[in-house]
């Protein structure tokens, strides 16, 4: 299945910007991109300023804003940046032209190697070995001049500095240089530049937001998981997390068991030949934890696909059969470097809602139309709305390019069969197969690749010689179909976390209803409205410890418990409770059966809010 991916541009390592080309030509290439690069540039300007000495890594715009890397005397701190970030404003102000100047490759490098800039003489000794390498001359480098400042750059950037938009200063993160941690660590400095103010601010107030409703910390405020460093880069589950894990993993069996899928489950430690069939070994053998016993390599299964065609062969399999959709909740591990681990969305092991559908060509049209539609109703139960992109052959692929044109052309004609809206994706495919990808956009408007449908010619039939007998008697390949909806379930919840902000719906709620007795002589009644409403199937807690009412609500809404009942002698009586919602708003009186009645329709209906 496809990997899973990380939204934190935080993190201690820095992206793989390996190659020289990628490490000089680090600007964006339309006008907000452009502007970014730019104001890169201004605070390489500013910190050289305020820091002589200060040794120039790469400073490329991303999404959302900008960052330079920088060898400093010491740490910065936030006063540093706020110097820093004054140093620029002036720098705008003065409104000097950016100059695009040229220097063959030699002269560029003893430029470099004359101010110290020793990380700028790396990659022009890179450029030059390339180009050697590949019996070229040396290229011509290009500078981008500024006011006093002059950095090795392809561009593009505006047309002077005054033309750099409202922007902030975020943070310093620290970075490897070229992302290899036997390299020296950089200072990264993180800044935002857009068109407007008011763009500004909406991007500042969304990064606020996102910090309240960062996942790592709404996990521990809701005892829902926890990290720890005997297992770096695995969750452990709470008993209110692995509640939240069971509830979507039966929503989605329950949806699997309408289409027919038949579960089934493979061992998580794999001999080393398997690997090398699937291609594995040799295209993904960094990822993988492996391991050796009794002279013999093994590894833990990074993905479930290979181990789905072992269950396959163990029969002659016919057209009749087909499709066969195995679905099975693998755990899986993948060796992430350390620094790129971030909470549950980006992790060292997960479990998927993984799935391999086995068809006949004549039935790949209809199956990506019904997979298409059950991302769409597994994602309305959270109000998402998810779009498509077509990802085709990457350079770096297996198999023989024949087959791979006749995958992307029965994903084309599917997704167009379907009526469904899409992009492509150029060269984005995995190394055995093109795929669709599935995104959405959360709450506060980040986009998130979620679920992914790959369809495989390559690896799985053809690498493990899967065949089905058809109507002639004769052998023919089945079309693998790779699925998952939710993909990881940690990286899922922990988008859902963020999403709702800790507030979920009420059927994924942990803790639907808290029950509040008022006094000692009411816990026992408020212990039966709990049986009442268990016997329902809601997931609902007693409060009966010490403490003022208004402090157990307190508590309850501080959880995000959807509802909250207060009982006292009045409410016993009468067999009645007042719900509260979490929002504080305060419901007509309902006899106990018919509160726990109503509230599980409601539930069973998986609303979003």
């Amino acid at each position: 299945m496809a990997d899973i991916s990380a939204q934190d541009d935080e993190v201690l390592d820095a992206p793989d910007r390996g190659s020289a080309e990628e490490l000089l030509d680090a600007g964006g290439h339309d006008e907000i991109g452009a502007m970014r690069h730019s104001a890169a540039h201004v605070l390489a300007e500013a910190v050289l300023d305020l820091f002589p000495g200060t040794k120039l890594g790469i400073g490329p715009a991303i999404t959302d804003g900008f960052y330079y890397d920088f060898d400093l005397p010491r740490p910065l701190t936030p006063d540093d940046l706020e110097s820093i970030e004054a140093r620029m404003r002036e720098s705008v102000a003065a409104d000097h032209p950016f100059v695009r100047k040229e220097l063959p490759l030699d002269d560029a490098r003893s430029v470099a190697e004359g101010q110290g800039q020793t990380y700028k003489v790396e990659i022009l000794d890179d450029l030059a070995a390339k180009a050697a390498a590949a019996g070229e001359p040396p290229p011509v480098t290009s500078f981008f001049e500024h006011g006093p400042f002059s950095d090795l750059c392809k561009g593009p950037h505006v047309a002077s500095t005054g033309h750099i938009g409202p922007f902030k200063l975020l943070s310093v993160a620290g970075a490897y240089w070229r992302g290899d941690e036997k390299r020296p660590m950089l200072q990264r400095v993180y800044g935002t530049v857009w068109a407007t103010q008011e763009d500004l601010d909406q991007y500042l107030w969304r990064r606020a937001e996102a910090k309240k409703r960062d996942h790592r910390r709404l996990g521990v405020q809701l005892d829902l998981f926890s990290f720890h460093d005997v297992s770096p880069g695995s969750a452990f589950w709470h008993p209110k997390g692995q509640r939240i894990w069971r509830t979507l993993e039966s929503a989605m069996r329950e949806l699997q068991a309408q289409r027919g899928y038949e579960e089934i489950s493979t061992p998580i430690l794999v001999h080393k030949k398997l690997w090398q069939q699937s291609g594995h070994w040799d295209l993904y053998g960094d990822n993988m934890f492996r391991l050796e016993t009794e002279g013999q390599e093994f590894s833990l299964k990074p993905m479930n696909c290979p181990e789905s065609t072992i269950v396959y062969r163990t029969k002659l399999r016919s057209y009749r059969d087909l499709p066969l959709r195995y679905n099975e909740y693998g755990r899986l591990h993948r060796n992430e470097r350390s620094g790129t681990l971030s909470g549950l969305t980006r992790v060292r092991q997960f479990i998927q809602d993984d799935a391999h559908i086995y068809v006949r060509p004549d039935q790949l049209a209809a199956e990506i139309e019904a997979l298409l539609g059950e991302v769409r109703e597994a994602y309305s139960w959270f109000g998402l709305a998810p779009r498509f992109a077509f990802a085709t052959k990457p350079d770096k692929a297996l198999g023989d390019p024949a087959l791979w044109e006749r995958a992307e052309a029965l994903i084309k004609g599917a997704l167009d069969r379907a009526g469904a809206n899409y992009v492509i994706k150029p060269k984005d495919g995995t190394f055995y197969a093109p795929k669709i990808d599935i995104y959405i956009d959360d709450a506060l408007g980040r986009e998130w690749q979620m679920a992914t449908i790959q369809v495989d010619l390559v690896m799985l039939p053809e690498r493990f010689d899967l065949t089905y007998i058809d109507e002639e008697g004769k052998e023919q390949r089945p079309i693998a179909i790779h699925r998952a909806i939710y993909g990881s379930l940690e990286r899922f919840i922990g988008i859902l976390v963020e999403h709702f902000a800790g507030a979920f719906p009420l059927w994924v709620a942990p803790v639907q209803a808290v029950v509040i007795p008022i006094a000692d002589r009411h816990i026992e009644a408020a212990r039966e409205l709990a049986a009442v409403m268990r016997a329902r199937g809601l997931r609902v807690d007693v409060d009966a410890s010490d403490g003022r009412m208004q402090n157990k609500i307190r508590i309850a809404q501080e959880q995000k418990v959807p509802y909250m009942m207060v009982l006292g002698d009045r409410e016993i009586e009468a067999r009645t409770a007042s719900p509260r919602t979490r929002a504080g708003e305060q419901l007509p009186a309902e006899g106990w059966e018919d509160l726990a009645a109503r509230l599980a329709v409601e539930a069973a209906a998986r609303l979003p809010n």
